[in-house]
């Protein structure tokens, strides 16, 4: 008799793929996480690094604390390097794992469309180290234009361009601009920071596309009210580290483009050798699973998910990634024991963006709210879903401090460094 227990093996510990493996408590399989990271970082909170509110400790968890009560999930650190599907193993730079079931949930990546120019030179905002180097390199500006004598140059320090109006775009806008205008200007006495420009450009006719026209213009108007140039129908075409060029064939001197404006799957999806869309995500039948490899499960970012036919595919946020891993681990389960397939059936739970202290946008069905209660309910919704109530104290404690005082307590720099 065989008492050896299916192996379930999930690709990535980002929130689509803990869920999954919580869904198998007290299940008769084993599962192992694997993830090049020993930690889940929680992505909404990103900008909060990038502009000193946070640390990186207070959006981030090791991904072992998330199984101490479940015997049967281990966690391997290591980076995906292939696949062969039809031995059943995943290979990594740290050994090949085989497995009998599969869930990718590997996320995505930074989008350039093809600018290369604009991928050597901007900074993304998709990782813990990416959003500290925004942090570090914002900082950086600051320090080296409070000593700046030429006043082209200093002006060029003290502008930052964030290409992308959706949540991250805006937010980050938001952010910053609070820094500059808000917070920092006691510490500078000798600089000027009500110069400092900040600027977000968005090459459609509106903010936050997910939302109600009423809210997109709530949102650009709130950013505009905290001194944010918001461009719309504005297209980036290149930027060298120093000067932006605009499709239209204005230039503007920055030392500073954040690039919000789009995500693709990770590269290593296409090695799994499935038919994928344009922006890399793998095409998934209705029930998750990979046409052809029915033992292949893909959620998250990295999935294709058209739920009705003439639909656009799911948008690429947590929820629907938690949703996903739920669905698929269910759906393994039901494998192991015959049982048909169940199709994936998403459940709308707004959408909503930060635009600053006391301002906010949140949309869920018929209900629509801006302003301080948006703000409200932006934060109690993403405390929430941070893991641990230590991390849920110290959180609440620093935004709180943000809120009545506009500290930043995380505004550091890690490096001596000399912005070029």
């Amino acid at each position: 008799m065989n008492n050896t227990k299916p192996k379930v093996v999930i690709l990535g510990a980002g929130m689509g793929g803990v869920k999954a493996a919580q869904c198998f408590a007290d299940a008769p399989v084993d599962v192992t996480i694997v993830d090049q990271n020993n930690y889940q970082f929680f992505a909404p909170l990103l900008y909060q690094l990038s502009t000193g509110i946070l640390e990186e400790s207070e959006i981030a968890l090791p991904v072992r604390q998330f199984f101490h009560s479940q015997s049967n999930v281990d966690f391997h650190l290591g980076c995906v390097t292939g696949f062969d599907t039809e031995k059943k193993i995943v290979a990594t730079d740290t050994g090949d794992i085989s497995y009998d079931y599969l869930i990718v949930a590997l996320g995505s990546t930074t989008r350039y469309f093809g600018m290369s120019d604009i991928e050597e030179h901007s900074f993304p905002m998709k990782t813990l180290s990416e959003a500290a180097a925004i942090r570090d390199h914002l900082m950086r500006c600051i320090e080296s234009a409070a000593h700046e004598t030429d006043e082209k140059r200093r002006q060029a320090l003290l502008t930052f361009i964030i290409v992308g109006g959706g949540p991250t775009g805006v937010e980050e806008a938001g952010a910053i601009a609070e820094l500059l205008h808000d917070t920092l200007p006691p510490d500078y006495p000798h600089l000027d920071l009500k110069k400092a420009d900040v600027k977000l450009i968005e090459m459609t006719d509106s903010l936050l596309m997910m939302m109600p026209m009423s809210l997109r213009k709530s949102a650009a108007e709130s950013l505009r009210k905290k001194g944010v140039d918001v461009r719309l129908n504005t297209a980036v075409s290149n930027y060298d580290g120093q000067t932006v060029t605009f499709k239209d064939g204005e230039t503007l001197s920055s030392h500073t483009l954040i690039w919000a404006s789009g995500v693709q799957a990770v590269d290593i999806c296409k090695e799994l050798g499935a038919e994928q869309a344009g922006d890399g995500r793998i095409i998934v039948n209705k029930d998750l699973s990979v046409p052809g490899l029915p033992e292949v499960y893909v959620i998250g970012d990295c999935a294709h998910m058209v739920e009705k036919e003439g639909e656009r595919p799911l948008a690429t946020i947590a929820p629907y990634a938690m949703q996903e891993g739920a669905c698929a681990a269910q759906n393994i389960l039901a494998q192991i024991k015959g049982q048909p397939q169940t199709d994936f059936v998403s459940h709308d739970l707004g959408a909503m963006a930060m635009v600053g202290r006391f301002a906010g946008v949140m949309a869920k069905g018929s209900m629509k709210m801006d302003g301080i209660i948006a703000w409200a309910a932006w934060l109690a919704v993403h405390v929430i879903r941070l893991a641990g109530w230590n991390t849920n104290f110290i959180v609440l404690y620093k935004w709180l401090l943000n809120t009545l005082f506009g500290t930043r307590p995380a505004c550091l720099t890690s490096e001596k460094q000399i912005v070029k």
